[in-house]
């Protein structure tokens, strides 16, 4: 994602909150963090030790979680 380098970090190395999503052989992980550009989601899939990560600036999380919502209401799962 554009100026979100995670080599480009503040001081802070660690991420600020993360969170654990264990689903079947998948596990993702949500690493909130922050570099001198701003603060940003880490969202990386481990399937079997192989890992894909993308990175959502902080300021669009609104949009992102509303377009999960939409896929959500959209699909056939329930509540």
């Amino acid at each position: 994602m554009f100026g979100y380098d995670e080599d480009k970090r503040g001081p802070q190395d660690g991420p600020i909150h993360t969170e654990k999503i264990l689903a079947d052989r998948k596990i993702f992980f949500l690493d909130l963090k922050e570099n001198d550009r701003g603060q940003f989601v880490k969202i990386t899939e481990d399937v079997r030790g192989r890992r894909d990560t993308i990175m959502v600036p902080a300021e669009f999380l609104d949009d992102f979680i509303t377009a999960l919502q939409d896929i959500r209401d959209a699909s056939d799962l329930e509540d």
